[in-house]
């Protein structure tokens, strides 16, 4: 397919003026003289050409996406229908609290229901994506040691953890301690008994686990963490698998954050937009981003008179079209959200069951929402995992995560997520378990996939060290 310079015809598409423009003020020395350099055609044929590009991206309505630990279940289209309501899309940041009404009521209710979901005593919507909770989350411990006076270096964090997890912490300017998994994939308590000192200020956890296991530990290390005076932070990722069943706080977590574009459906594909709002318990509440969204029984309104807050963490206040969306998601479930956990938990061990079989399985043991399979069997017969997750391609399939978590060699990480039907499932099933038996009779079909794709092999090592991102043909030739 050609890019779009390589289209050009030199047919303009919108022609403002003839004349030529005389910009006022500006100083002849930064205007430019020659051609801009940027193609030129029809309308139409730009549209055709961003269509086709479209058709070219996978997305969850193309297929399932079973990429673990990153939820990628179906948006329901009504959600976007209500986050493009003129009084939600037109609404400019800068209005005034008293024509805002209705979306600060919005605000202050999705912070409500947040509240019952994760359990915790205060919420901020304000961060942009689950990171930014993270590193919000870190904002606000270390904010709160120092307003007891003590300087904790020290942030202990699994090593079956997300790669964001440290890189939060470091932002903070903590030391990172790793606690190691037992051989049933969890945190080993006598290892963290061994490293817990009063320099540890928190320690970052996710239940489930990036395996897709409950640590079923979580009361005796909140004990041992708070009885050192250290506090527990929740990563929220696999918040999905809990939802009604149990919460961070009934596990003694102190700050948590939640990624509304995983658990609360709403758009994450292409990097953005997303929301990561945190909760936290009642004496982490005061040291919130400000504004804080409040309620007087009268008006919303947003709060900046918080003399202890770590301040803003986003420009307005965070990605305000993915909240309405998370709303809609959370009014239309209910109750039923507590069923959403259920059947992801379903759908998940469903799978895994078919699959274990045919594929080594990083701890034999029920699963929650996701589950990690090990690929060294098929390796030894002449297929990695990375040839695995490029030859589902072919059969339409997006590629599960792999090489991840980092303690399970050959590893994929599978969350088929709850919106998919058995039937999907099944297909799934059958192409997986086909994969595997094409690796024993013909290896090199699986090595040399994709062969449907648009790109084929490419060489990934230097796609990433020596990416070529700019045309540098002569557009005006």
């Amino acid at each position: 397919m050609n890019i779009i310079f390589e289209k050009s015809n030199n047919v303009d598409g919108v022609n403002i003026t003839n004349d030529d423009i005389k910009p006022i003020g500006i100083s002849s020395e930064f205007l430019r003289e020659d051609k801009i350099g940027l193609p030129q055609l029809p309308e139409i044929e730009v549209m055709r050409h961003y269509k086709s590009l479209s058709d070219m991206n996978f997305c969850v309505e193309s297929g399932m996406y079973p990429l673990g630990s990153c939820t990628m279940k179906y948006n329901p289209k009504v959600n976007e229908y209500l986050a493009s309501l003129e009084g939600f899309s037109m609404l400019h940041p800068l209005m005034s609290d008293e024509d805002s009404q209705g979306a600060l009521q919005l605000m202050y209710n999705l912070q409500e229901a947040l509240k019952v979901i994760t359990g915790m005593d205060a919420i901020t919507l304000q961060p942009a994506a689950g990171a930014h909770g993270e590193l919000t989350g870190m904002m606000v411990i270390k904010k709160y040691f120092e307003s007891i006076g003590e300087n904790r270096t020290k942030v202990i964090i699994p090593d079956s953890g997300h790669g964001t997890n440290p890189a939060s912490a470091m932002m903070c300017g903590y030391q990172i301690v790793q606690v190691k998994s037992n051989d049933r994939g969890l945190v080993d308590v006598s290892d963290l008994k061994a490293i817990l000192d009063k320099d540890v200020a928190a320690i970052m956890m996710t239940n489930p686990n990036t395996l897709g296991l409950f640590e079923e530990d979580i009361v005796e290390i909140a004990d041992l963490m708070h009885e050192n005076g250290s506090l527990l932070y929740y990563d929220g990722a696999n918040l999905n698998a809990i939802m009604g069943y149990s919460n961070p706080a009934i596990m003694h977590f102190d700050v948590c954050h939640m990624n509304l574009h995983k658990t609360l459906a709403t758009p994450h594909g292409g990097g953005g937009p997303g929301a990561g709002p945190i909760g936290v318990v009642e004496k982490l509440k005061k040291f919130l981003p400000k504004p804080t969204i409040e309620f007087d029984g009268n008006k919303y309104y947003r709060n900046y008179d918080l003399p202890e807050s770590i301040g803003k963490v986003k420009g307005f206040y965070g990605n305000f079209g993915v909240l309405v969306r998370a709303y809609a998601y959370v009014l239309m479930m209910g109750i039923n959200l507590k069923n959403a956990s259920a059947d992801a938990v379903l759908n998940a061990n469903y799978v895994l069951e078919k699959l274990k079989g045919a594929y080594d399985v990083a701890y034999d043991t029920r699963c929650m929402h996701e589950f990690v399979l090990c690929g060294e069997k098929q390796k030894e017969q002449g297929a990695s995992t990375l040839y695995i997750a490029k030859r589902l391609m072919d059969y339409g399939f997006h590629p599960p995560t792999v090489y991840f978590p980092l303690i399970v060699h050959e590893a994929m990480m599978i969350e088929p997520t709850e919106t998919e039907c058995k039937k999907r499932l099944d297909d799934f099933i059958e192409v997986m378990l086909k994969i595997a038996d094409e690796i024993k009779s013909n290896p090199e079909i699986v090595t040399s996939a994709p062969h449907n794709a648009v790109i084929k092999k490419v060489d990934e090592t230097q796609a990433a060290r020596h990416p070529d991102l700019k045309y540098s043909g002569d557009i005006n030739g």
